[in-house]
C-alpha cells in the first residue's frame, strides 16, 4: 500500500510538472508576441510605420511651413531600418539650405513641435550618436526625398512606435559645434515640423518607395 501511494504521489507530481513546463511555454509565447508584434506575421516578418508631417504651430512668420510623411521599414528582428523622408514646403528660390531631421522623445503634439521633447537617446550619450540622428538633408525645388538607414529600431523596448520626427530650421552641426548644445542636438535650431510615428500598412511604403526608385534611375540616366 505504501508502494502504490508513492508511484501515485509522483503520478501526481509528475503531471504537476508537465503542466508547469507547458505554462512556462506559454509565457515564452507570449514574451515573442510581445517582442514581435501581430503586423510582423501579417506583413511576411516585416514591419512597416508612417508619420504625417505638419509644419509646427509656433513658427514665425518666414519660416518654412514644412509637409510630408516619414516612412520606415524593417525586417524582423535584426533587419536595418530603413527611412524614406518626403518633404515639402522649403524655398525654391536661393540657395538652398540644409535642414537636419531628428528623432524627438515623445510622441506629444499638445503644444505643437515644442513638446515632443529633446532628441530620442535611450543609451544617454552625447549628439549624434542617438539612434535618430538623422543627419542634414538639401532641399531641390522645395522638396527633400531621401531614403537613408539607420540604428533606430521598430521591436522591442527601444522601439521608436509612439515617438516623433522633427524637421529643423538649420543644419546639423554633427556634435563639433564646441558647446553643450551642440552635444545634445546639432544647434539644428527651431522646429519647423514635426509628426508622430506610428505603426502603418505596406500600401504607403510600396507606393512611394517605387516613386522614390523611378526618380533615382531618372537622376541617373541625366548624368
Amino acid at each position: 500500500m505504501l508502494t502504490m501511494r508513492f508511484h501515485g504521489s509522483m503520478s501526481v507530481l509528475g503531471t504537476a510538472l508537465l503542466v508547469l513546463l507547458a505554462g512556462c511555454q506559454q509565457c515564452v509565447s507570449a514574451d515573442s508576441d510581445i517582442l514581435a508584434p501581430p503586423e510582423v506575421s501579417q506583413h511576411n516578418g516585416t514591419m512597416y510605420a508612417a508619420c504625417k508631417m505638419r509644419p509646427s504651430t509656433s513658427l514665425p512668420d518666414g519660416l518654412p511651413k514644412v509637409y510630408g510623411q516619414v516612412l520606415f521599414k524593417q525586417d524582423y528582428p535584426h533587419g536595418k531600418l530603413k527611412v524614406l523622408l518626403r518633404f515639402s514646403g522649403f524655398p525654391r528660390e536661393g540657395n538652398p539650405e540644409l535642414r537636419a531631421v531628428h528623432i524627438h522623445q515623445y510622441g506629444d503634439l499638445s503644444r505643437g513641435c515644442d513638446s515632443t521633447g529633446g532628441h530620442y537617446n535611450p543609451h544617454g550619450v552625447h549628439h549624434p550618436n542617438h539612434p535618430g540622428d538623422f543627419g542634414n538633408f538639401e532641399s531641390q525645388q522645395g522638396r527633400i526625398t531621401a531614403m537613408i538607414e539607420s540604428d533606430a529600431t521598430l521591436f522591442d523596448g527601444l522601439s521608436v512606435i509612439g515617438r516623433a520626427v522633427v524637421v529643423h530650421e538649420k543644419i546639423d552641426d554633427l556634435g563639433r559645434g564646441g558647446d553643450a548644445g551642440s552635444l545634445l542636438h546639432g544647434n539644428a535650431g527651431r522646429r519647423l515640423g514635426c509628426c508622430i510615428i506610428g505603426i502603418s500598412s505596406p500600401n504607403l511604403w510600396n507606393t512611394y518607395h517605387k516613386q522614390h526608385n523611378r526618380r533615382m534611375k531618372r537622376n541617373d540616366s541625366t548624368h
